[in-house]
């Protein structure tokens, strides 16, 4: 079973501890559904950035703001 993961960051790349803990992810979709369920508690609690993984390999090119989703 494939497992998709969340890394959660300042604007600096430092990793945080996230303010609602993810759970485990079976499926992009589920691991994106997720993100857009808690993306402001997320920004609120000290997340800047997000990065997807699926086992290990990173999803996007680069890290993925919450203040960009903050702003539309």
């Amino acid at each position: 079973m494939t497992a998709w993961m969340w890394r959660f960051e300042k604007a600096d790349g430092t990793e945080v501890q996230p303010a609602v803990q993810p759970e485990e992810f079976t499926t992009q979709g589920d691991a994106e559904s997720w993100i857009g369920e808690n993306w402001r508690a997320l920004l609120e609690g000290g997340t800047d950035q997000v990065r997807l993984f699926e086992e290990g390999t990173e999803i996007y090119a680069g890290p993925m703001s919450l203040r960009a989703a903050a702003e539309d």
